[in-house]
C-alpha cells in the first residue's frame, strides 16, 4: 500500500509542511496558504516536498515524501490520489511520470562525479545511473554483465542504496567500497561475494540512500536513464541497448 493510501484509510486527507522547491511563481500565495492551513489540520507527520499548479485547471499538485503525489482543489476541500494523464494526438501521456523523470534527472545531474563509482567504455554511446546494493542478487547479476554493457558503449555509474538501511551490514560493506583506494575493484569484489578492507572515510552513502527514498525507489537495481526514466530491476545488455535506442 502506498504512503498516501495508508493516510486515506485513516483520515482521507494528506498534510504537509512547505518544501524547498515549492513553485511560488506558479501559484497564488493566498491559495497556497489556504491549502496549507486547511491540510495542516490533518496528518502532520506526512512530509511535503512541493506544491504547484497542475496542468488541469483548478487542481494543485502536491508532492509528498517518497515521490507520492495528490491533486488538491483550490479550496482544499477535495483531492485526487493518482497520476494525471493527458489524451492527445500521440495517445495517452502520463504527465505525472514525465515530471518524475525530470526531477530524477535533475537530482542525478547534481551528484558530483567523485561521489559515483563509474565504469566507462572506450567509446561512450549512452550512460545510466544505477542505485545498487552489494548484497542484492540481481545487483550482483547486473555487475556480472558489466563487460557486455561496456562493449555496447554504455557507461554505468553506481549510487548507493543499501536496502537494509543506514548502519546495516550491507551499508557498512558499500561504505567500504566508497572509501577504498580502488573503488571499482572493491565494488567488483563485493559484488562477487569477496570481502574488502574496512575503511572509514567521509562518504556519500547515507545521502544517496536518502535520495533514493525521496525519489520513490523501493528496490535494487534501479536503473535511471539520462532522461530520468526509471527502469526497475536487472536488464541484460541487449535489453538495455534496446531501451536506450542504441
Amino acid at each position: 500500500m502506498r504512503l498516501f493510501e495508508k493516510v486515506l484509510v485513516v483520515v482521507g486527507l494528506c498534510v504537509f509542511a512547505v518544501g524547498a522547491w515549492a513553485d511560488a511563481a506558479e501559484i497564488d500565495t493566498d491559495i497556497e496558504q489556504k491549502i496549507i492551513d486547511k491540510l495542516q489540520q490533518a496528518v502532520p507527520q506526512i512530509p511535503m516536498v512541493g506544491i504547484q499548479k497542475s496542468q488541469l485547471a483548478g487542481l494543485y499538485e502536491v508532492t509528498l515524501g517518497n515521490d507520492e503525489r495528490v491533486f488538491v482543489s483550490e479550496d482544499a476541500k477535495y483531492f485526487v490520489a493518482g497520476d494525471l494523464f493527458q489524451l492527445g494526438e500521440k495517445g495517452l501521456v502520463n504527465l505525472t511520470n514525465t515530471k518524475r523523470d525530470l526531477i530524477r534527472a535533475d537530482r542525478i545531474a547534481g551528484v558530483d562525479s567523485s561521489d559515483k563509482i563509474t565504469y566507462s567504455p572506450a567509446i561512450k554511446k549512452a550512460s545510466v545511473t544505477v542505485f545498487t546494493d552489494v548484497d542484492c542478487g540481481y545487483c550482483q547479476k547486473l555487475h556480472r554483465e558489466m563487460a557486455n554493457y561496456l562493449n555496447a558503449g554504455i557507461e554505468v555509474s553506481y549510487l548507493a542504496y543499501p536496502r537494509a538501511g543506514v548502519g546495516s551490514a550491507s551499508y557498512n560493506k558499500i561504505v567500504n567500497a566508497w572509501c577504498a583506494e580502488d573503488k571499482n575493484d572493491a565494488m567488483t569484489r563485493l559484488k562477487s561475494g569477496q570481502s574488502v578492507d574496512s575503511v572509514n572515510c567521509e562518504n556519500p552513502v547515507a545521502d544517496q540512500y536518502q535520495m533514493a527514498i525521496d525519489m520513490g525507489i523501493r528496490g535494487t537495481p534501479a536503473i535511471i536513464l539520462e532522461s530520468g526514466q526509471l527502469v526497475s530491476g536487472y536488464r541484460t545488455s541487449a535489453e538495455l541497448e534496446r531501451i536506450l535506442g542504441l
